[in-house]
């Protein structure tokens, strides 16, 4: 038993990856069992692990470490220990770019930006705002133009 904790845990250190350390003591054959059925080497793949389930999912969270891998845990403790530690910037920087992209208005495509009716700016097709912006509406460029609009960061879409 002692051995299959060690072989768990070096697994899941491999596939960087601490939920399938919890599930490995839940997936764990009895403890007669455990004589007579092969152990996994510790280096076989990840993609053999057990699937996580969703809640499990939810609550991880992916740090880059300082040697410039990634690795995902619930918690911060320990994530990137043999990796240097977290580099905390990069760290910011990929959940800013990994929040969850508001649902656009829809009506939008090609040849169209999003007009926001309140700041008067308009917003190109495949940018962060497009469509997201509570008060606004769809148009030609050249009609957001006429209406007094700008475009974001005063730069045109064309």
């Amino acid at each position: 038993m002692r051995n299959l904790w060690k072989i768990c845990l070096a697994s899941a250190l491999v596939s960087s990856s601490w939920a399938s350390l919890a599930q490995a003591p839940a997936a764990a054959p009895a403890a007669p069992a455990a004589k007579t059925a092969p152990i996994k080497p510790a280096a076989e793949p990840a993609a053999k692990a057990a699937p996580v389930p969703a809640a499990a999912k939810a609550d991880m969270q992916t740090f880059v470490c300082k040697d410039g891998s990634t690795m995902s845990a619930a918690s911060s403790k320990g994530a990137c220990s043999g990796h240097k530690g977290i580099d905390q910037q990069a760290t910011a920087k990929a959940a800013a770019g990994a929040k969850p992209a508001s649902t656009a208005a829809p009506g939008g495509g090609a040849g169209k930006v999003w007009a926001n009716e309140d700041s008067k700016i308009y917003h190109c097709h495949g940018t962060r705002f497009y469509g997201t912006t509570k008060n606004g509406k769809y148009m030609s460029e050249a009609d957001a133009k006429a209406a007094g609009m700008h475009g974001a960061n005063n730069k045109s879409c064309s």
